[in-house]
């Protein structure tokens, strides 16, 4: 009975916040979805990918499962999520990763299908083929420096295969988010992302305008708050950004995973999914907003 009334209390609360949610100038909020499965892995969502056409999602938790499955929508909300069974990710020998190297953070799938995926704990990133079995890419000192249980959060690739990442703490408050990008051969570090606000990265994804999204977040003690950013990466190790959504404390969960796609009507949708820790008093919920203007940056563009 704690439980349920843990999770309706919950409910409440989160449906008081988003009830208010309106439009802004250049973003829409298209609504919230509850999603509940009665299975003992179920919950930790910290990674989120869907299809070019925003019906089918991979979703991976910080507990080392990754899951698969269809959104339905009726007009621009989703009204139901249907998914197959949570699978274990797997170590190179083919065994289920211990709870000590399974806290998977960070999901992205290539041009030709291949998943990517990011571990905190051990810091690392493996791309994994289409039987499940991974390959570890190459672990450079400054992955094994980062902090812990603040490692590599936010994965993303782009359009020609190129992976980048940032860890979700820079090591001091002043000290910018690094972006490491991987070629195929070696990671460099090649941006850094100024910290604001005290949110912190923990998502990422490259729309299909070919601009670098990044979700953050920031705990206030009691709830979460949500930022999202696009980036434009210059040359020189310039970067510029836009702040596209910013939410109060109880707007939504812990939103962690991002995707970013295009509609039917040709807008920019932006998909999250948020962490319920794998606790009674959180939820997991799919979370979606509708870009309605043209970004400042491209206006600015002659």
């Amino acid at each position: 009975m704690r439980r349920r009334s843990g999770r309706a209390l919950a409910a409440a609360l989160i449906w008081l916040s988003t009830a208010s949610a309106g439009p802004t100038d250049d973003l829409r909020y298209l609504g919230t979805t509850f999603w509940q499965v009665d299975d003992p892995n179920f919950g930790g969502f910290s990674g989120l990918e869907l299809s070019a056409d925003g019906t089918q999602f991979t979703a991976l938790t910080d507990r080392g499962h990754v899951v698969s499955g269809t959104l339905t929508r009726e007009g621009e909300r989703i009204t139901s999520i249907s998914a197959g069974t949570l699978t274990p990710l797997r170590n190179p020998q083919g065994k289920v990763l211990p709870r000590a190297l399974n806290d998977a953070e960070g999901l992205a799938i290539g041009p030709q299908g291949r998943t990517y995926v990011s571990f905190e704990g051990r810091h690392r990133v493996w791309a994994y083929d289409n039987q499940g079995r991974p390959t570890p890419l190459p672990r450079p000192k400054a992955f094994r420096r980062l902090q812990p249980n603040s490692g590599l959060e936010a994965l993303a690739i782009n359009a020609e295969g190129h992976l980048y990442v940032l860890p979700e703490r820079s090591g001091a408050l002043q000290r910018p988010f690094p972006i490491w990008r991987f070629d195929g051969r070696n990671w460099r570090h090649v941006y850094d992302v100024p910290r604001s606000g005290g949110f912190l990265p923990v998502g990422a994804d490259f729309g299909p305008d070919g601009r670098l999204y990044l979700l953050e977040r920031a705990f206030t003690g009691f709830a979460f708050r949500s930022r999202v950013r696009v980036l434009m990466l210059g040359p020189k190790r310039t970067v510029t950004s836009e702040t596209l959504l910013t939410t109060p404390s109880w707007r939504h969960d812990n939103l962690e995973g991002l995707s970013v796609w295009k509609d039917a009507k040709n807008r920019i949708r932006l998909t999250m999914i948020s962490d319920d820790n794998f606790r009674m008093i959180q939820r997991t919920q799919f979370v979606e907003y509708v870009i309605t203007a043209p970004l400042a940056s491209s206006r600015r563009r002659p």
